[in-house]
């Protein structure tokens, strides 16, 4: 079924009940936009998969315009996999793969699973970059097919992490735990925000965790930038973080100097 075909179908209430089904089968999957990137979202040259669809409310969220599935264009997992293909010869090449994002990923976790079972029959490397909030809804299989995790840890104290994101840290470090229990790679994701999430004991708190996960690979400290600006004054949301400038390099060496006092690697 063509992305055409699905959108008609949507339109009857059978079709909405159809659609559901097959979303719940991870037959069919709400996808923001495809990104083909190098050293960015995972290792090598990857296709990056947006998918729509995020429960978080990140103050510093540069993709606003992912928060809802229904703003996403539906696809089938075939045509996914189509575009993937296309891509196959360099992604082996290159030591690539396919990175799926968000939004958050794990609002569609059998999209995921079925995306990821398929790569790997192709022997393609597979990352998924989550917030970790949705962990439970990831399967051990979906695991077993995730070669390496970006895992957005965006603070370190649970009140700031509420305040920054709208809901509370315990399912991400649980998450953390349970990747870390099952031996899977982890790059810990952590966006350094001036007046925010900059905080000593903050970034402490961050950093002891990351250090208490034995398969953390590398930590990747990421200065706030106000890129996203723009796209919350079109969708008229109020943003809060209007006269926040970048941090200053001094205030980012500080930051990533806490991680590698831990012994972990830090870009």
């Amino acid at each position: 079924m063509t992305a055409t075909a699905v959108t008609n179908a949507m339109k009857s209430e059978q079709g909405r009940a159809n659609t559901f089904a097959a979303m719940r089968a991870g037959e069919l999957g709400s996808v923001h936009s495809w990104e083909l990137v190098t050293a960015v979202d995972g290792p090598g040259t990857r296709m990056t998969l947006f998918l729509a669809g995020c429960v978080l409310r990140c103050k510093f969220c540069h993709n606003p315009d992912t928060w809802k599935m229904r703003d996403g264009a539906m696809h089938t997992i075939d045509e996914v996999m189509a575009r993937i293909t296309r891509y196959e010869r360099i992604f082996k090449t290159v030591g690539g793969g396919v990175t799926i994002s968000g939004g958050e990923p794990l609002m569609q976790p059998a999209f995921v699973a079925q995306v990821f079972r398929r790569c790997k029959e192709l022997g393609i490397h597979t990352t998924i970059d989550t917030s970790g909030y949705l962990g439970a809804r990831a399967s051990d299989q979906l695991l077993d097919d995730t070669d390496l995790v970006l895992l957005d840890v965006k603070s370190g104290d649970p009140d700031i992490y509420q305040e920054v994101t709208g809901v509370k840290l315990e399912p991400t470090l649980a998450f953390g735990r349970r990747l870390a229990a099952r031996e899977k790679p982890i790059w810990i994701r952590f966006v350094l925000v001036p007046g925010l999430t900059d905080g000593y004991e903050n970034v402490e708190a961050v950093a002891e965790y990351a250090a208490s996960l034995a398969t953390v690979q590398r930590v990747e400290v990421l200065p706030f930038h106000q890129m996203g600006r723009d796209k919350w004054q079109r969708l008229g949301i109020k943003y809060e973080l209007e006269e926040v400038e970048p941090p200053e390099a001094d205030l980012v060496e500080r930051v990533r100097e806490q991680f590698r006092s831990r012994g972990l690697t830090v870009y």
